[in-house]
């Protein structure tokens, strides 16, 4: 009996563990701070959940990726138009490419982006190109 009592409060431990490691707000994984000063931009990768899709610069938690999502159609997804952060867009030297293709992008250009709604979750934001790659008359 003592055998299983303790492999049980092992896995108790462990799932409490692993809950507040990836979860929760305040767990480890949310202690990690940057070195970033406040209007610096850091390097980071198109793919990244907090950099900017167009320049690639790393975001603090209070800065934005300037979008414009229309309606849904289908109650599902929407699509957006990304036109960058305040790197690439508020007078600094960032390089603006698209991540599809790879292509320079002006100041005035965007990407196509199609936003999938999910219950209970983050939206999830699905980069389709710039007008490049998807052609000038793109809308999706």
């Amino acid at each position: 009996m003592l055998p299983v009592l303790a492999f049980v409060f092992t896995g108790l431990a462990l799932l409490w563990f692993g809950y507040t490691l990836f979860f929760r707000k305040g767990g480890p994984a949310s202690l990690v701070k940057t070195s970033l000063k406040p209007g610096e931009a850091g390097e980071g990768w198109a793919g990244a959940a907090q950099s900017c899709p167009v320049c690639s610069a790393r975001l603090e938690n209070l800065q934005l990726v300037k979008s414009v999502a229309f309606p849904s159609l289908n109650g599902y997804d929407r699509m957006m138009h990304i036109q960058g952060c305040v790197f690439c867009l508020g007078g600094g030297q960032r390089p603006r490419n698209c991540p599809v293709c790879g292509s320079a992008l002006g100041k005035e250009e965007y990407l196509f982006a199609r936003v999938f709604e999910r219950p209970s979750r983050k939206p999830h934001v699905h980069i389709l190109g710039c007008r490049h790659c998807r052609g000038p008359h793109a809308i999706g």
